[in-house]
C-alpha cells in the first residue's frame, strides 16, 4: 500500500474540521453534515484539485460554497453532500475555464446568484448554461465583473428569452378578445 502525502492528509483533516464547523449554522436551514459526509467531501476535494491540476493553500472553497448557498430554497438534507460535491466540482472547473481572471468571491457570487434567478435550483443549467457563457465572456476580456463583484452580469449575455409576466397577459387578454 502506497504511503499517503502528509500535506495532503493534513488538508484534509484540515477540510474536515472546517466543514464541521458549518454545521451550526448551516442546521438553520434544515441542513447539516456528519463527520462521514464531511471525510467524503474532503476526498473528492483533493480529487476534484487533481483533475482540475489546481493547488490550494489555506482553507478551501468548500466552506464558502455552504455559507454561499446554505439559505436556498433548492436545498434539502437528502441530497446536501451530494450537491456539495458537484458544486465544489463546477467551482473548481469555472475557475480554470475562466483562466483565473475571476476571485473566488466573484465566481461564488456569480454561481449563487444564477442558481437562484435563472436556473431556479438546476445544477446543470448553472454549469451548461450559465457558467459556460460567462466563462467565455470572461476567457474573451470581459472584466465588468471585478466592478460588480460577480453580481448582475448574466443578463449582458444571456441568450434565452425569458418569460416576462407583463407581455404574458398582454397576449392573453388579446387572445381572450378575439
Amino acid at each position: 500500500m502506497q504511503e499517503k502525502n502528509w500535506m495532503e492528509l493534513m488538508s484534509k483533516q484540515t477540510q474536515i474540521k472546517q466543514v464541521l464547523d458549518t454545521v451550526s449554522y448551516t442546521e438553520q436551514f434544515g441542513l447539516s453534515l456528519n463527520e462521514e459526509e464531511a471525510e467524503l467531501l474532503a476526498e473528492e476535494r483533493v480529487l476534484t484539485l487533481k483533475k482540475e491540476r489546481r493547488v490550494e493553500f489555506g482553507e478551501g472553497i468548500l466552506p464558502k460554497i455552504i455559507y454561499a448557498f446554505c439559505d436556498s430554497s433548492y436545498l434539502v438534507q437528502d441530497n446536501y453532500c451530494d450537491f456539495l460535491m458537484e458544486l465544489q466540482e463546477i467551482f473548481y472547473a469555472y475557475k480554470n475555464e475562466m483562466l483565473d481572471e475571476i476571485t473566488d468571491d466573484e465566481l461564488l457570487a456569480f454561481m449563487r446568484e444564477q442558481f437562484e434567478e435563472t436556473c431556479f435550483g438546476d445544477l446543470d443549467y448553472l454549469k451548461g448554461t450559465c457558467l459556460d457563457i460567462f466563462a467565455q465572456a470572461v476567457r474573451a476580456g470581459y472584466t465588468g465583473h471585478r466592478r460588480s463583484g460577480g453580481r448582475h452580469e448574466f443578463d449582458r449575455f444571456d441568450i434565452a428569452t425569458r418569460w416576462d409576466r407583463e407581455l404574458y397577459l398582454e397576449t392573453l387578454k388579446e387572445l381572450c378578445w378575439r
